[in-house]
């Protein structure tokens, strides 16, 4: 497994074609791979990928993915050729340092969503949360199984430190789409989670690490990264 990054120009028209459209991008990075993964090795092999803003308006493109990726023609078409093609590093030695206990800065951009009821028979409709309150909630009824728990930190209040889960939710959007093959555009809801987390299962976190968490995965949704606690 691989995690890539490649900084991306906004200025540039074909950067902001790619990051008006998930649908784009995410052909774009699957471009990359001279044999995209579509889930066949062993049934978890794929690409995950995420955009970030950082706050000094870099645009970063992040990838995780089973083989290296060649990010050539990103680089010439949205991005800054002669200086900046791209890195990757091999995530294995990340995976296997994880164990129980241990605590991680963490970052998951995802589509919160869960199913409600359909009457009379008919079928479960997949309904987007949308307040942070609920997408905080999502996340958090996800962290066990996924092999982590949100972790608490010390805030000082009237009464002395209480432990608060070191929980964010630090960008909000809907995105609409236009899809190939479809008369109707997509619509998700994204959150861009932050915070620190406590390694529970250490398996289980490698999983989801490598296949990501949620829905709408091919739009840029379920990479979570870790980055030490400091």
């Amino acid at each position: 497994m691989y995690l890539s990054r490649i900084q991306l120009n906004p200025q540039r028209r074909d950067a902001r074609r790619l990051l008006g459209s998930p649908q784009r991008l995410h052909a774009a990075v699957l471009a990359s791979y001279p044999d995209p993964p579509t889930g066949d090795r062993g049934g978890d092999a794929r690409v995950l990928w995420r955009l970030d803003t950082e706050p000094d308006g870099r645009v970063l493109l992040y990838v995780v993915s089973p083989d290296r990726p060649d990010f050539a023609h990103l680089a010439e078409q949205a991005g800054w050729p002669s200086t900046e093609r791209g890195t990757s590093k091999e995530y294995a030695p990340l995976l296997d340092r994880l164990a129980n206990g241990q605590r991680w800065a963490f970052r998951l951009t995802a589509n919160p969503t869960s199913y409600l009821a359909a009457k009379d028979g008919g079928r479960a409709k997949r309904v987007a949360h949308v307040s942070v309150m609920h997408q905080e909630k999502w996340l958090t009824e996800r962290a066990e199984p996924a092999g982590f728990r949100i972790a608490t930190v010390p805030v000082g209040g009237p009464d002395g430190e209480v432990p608060t889960p070191a929980l964010t939710v630090t960008r909000r959007s809907v995105q609409q789409f236009d899809r190939r093959g479809s008369d109707r555009p997509v619509t998700i809801a994204v959150a861009q989670f932050d915070g620190l987390l406590e390694v529970v299962d250490a398996d289980a976190l490698r999983r989801v690490l490598v296949t990501g968490i949620g829905p709408a995965k091919a739009y840029g949704c379920g990479l979570l990264t870790l980055a030490s606690a400091t």
